[in-house]
C-alpha cells in the first residue's frame, strides 16, 4: 500500500497496524459480534411483530400467541430470542409470564427508522 501512494505510512506494515487500531476502536469484534446478535433477531418477521405488540404493552405469552396466531413453542422461542438480546425482559407473576420491552429508548430509535 505504501508503495502505490494509497497511504502516507513509510511502510505497509505500518500502515496495517494503524488501520488494526482504529478498527478495534471504533467497534471491537466482540462488540460487533454482540450487535450482529440482535440484529440477527430483529431480522424475523414475527419479531418484529412482537416487538410492535409489546411496544403498546406488557403482554402475557397466551396475549402475544392470539394476537398473531401462534402455537405456544413458537411465541415462546420467539420471546425468549428477543429476551437473549436483552430487547424484552420478563416478569412473573404466579404461573403467568409477562413481557415487556426492556429498552425503550432504544425501540424508540428503530422506530424513527420507521421499521414498524
Amino acid at each position: 500500500m505504501a508503495e502505490s501512494g494509497t497511504c502516507s505510512c513509510e511502510s505497509a506494515s505500518e500502515y496495517t497496524d494503524e488501520l488494526r487500531e482504529l478498527a478495534d476502536k471504533n467497534l471491537s469484534l466482540e462488540n460487533s459480534e454482540a450487535r450482529s446478535k440482535v440484529f440477527k433477531a430483529l431480522s424475523d418477521p414475527i419479531r418484529l411483530r412482537i416487538l410492535g405488540l409489546l411496544s403498546s404493552r406488557e403482554m402475557c405469552v397466551c396475549e402475544v400467541m392470539v394476537a398473531l396466531d401462534l402455537t405456544q413453542p413458537t411465541a415462546s422461542h420467539h420471546l425468549r430470542i428477543l429476551e437473549n438480546v436483552a430487547l424484552v425482559k420478563d416478569r412473573k407473576e404466579g404461573k403467568w409470564v409477562f413481557y415487556s420491552i426492556a429498552k425503550p429508548d432504544f425501540f424508540e430509535g428503530i422506530r424513527k427508522l420507521e421499521i414498524f
